[in-house]
């Protein structure tokens, strides 16, 4: 599982204009998976998100978690391509992605799970579709997360 978390001020996802997920200040989480991912994987990477402490206090430091951001929500963005391999030719290979009959499943836990755990909103796109991701990264702070 690989995520790219981007802390941000706002974030939304559209699918042929519709807005399908929005939300203010939190976390836009670019999310792929592969085949050998796991339930135990997942809870960890959710409470690993969640409990990421990546927003000022008042003397500047990163020592506020998403609990502590009023209104703080996520928005998870299914992305297959996190696992392109670009070594070899010109035109990445994704056989280390999940196929969406593994990361459906996988993609709806972590959502779950998070949606279950997260003290504010969470919203999402929409697995499979072509989508259109709109966010202001805040910082920047942007973090690679795998497990």
């Amino acid at each position: 599982m690989r995520i790219v978390l981007q802390r941000v001020s706002r974030a939304e996802v559209r699918i042929d204009g519709r807005v399908t997920g929005r939300i203010g200040r939190g976390f836009c989480l670019l999310v792929g998976f592969a085949a050998t991912d796991t339930a135990e994987q997942l809870a960890w990477m959710a409470d690993k998100v969640l409990s990421l402490r990546l927003f000022s206090d008042e003397d500047g430091k990163m020592n506020r978690g998403l609990d502590e951001v009023p209104g703080g929500g996520v928005l998870v963005v299914s992305q297959f391509t996190l696992y392109g391999d670009t070594r070899k030719g010109r035109r990445p290979s994704f056989i280390d992605a999940a196929p969406p009959e593994l990361a459906i499943p996988l993609y709806d836990e972590f959502v779950r799970l998070l949606r279950e755990r997260a003290p504010g909103p969470i919203a999402t796109g929409e697995f499979g579709a072509l989508m259109d991701v709109d966010l202001v990264n805040d910082g920047p702070v942007t973090l690679i997360l795998e497990r």
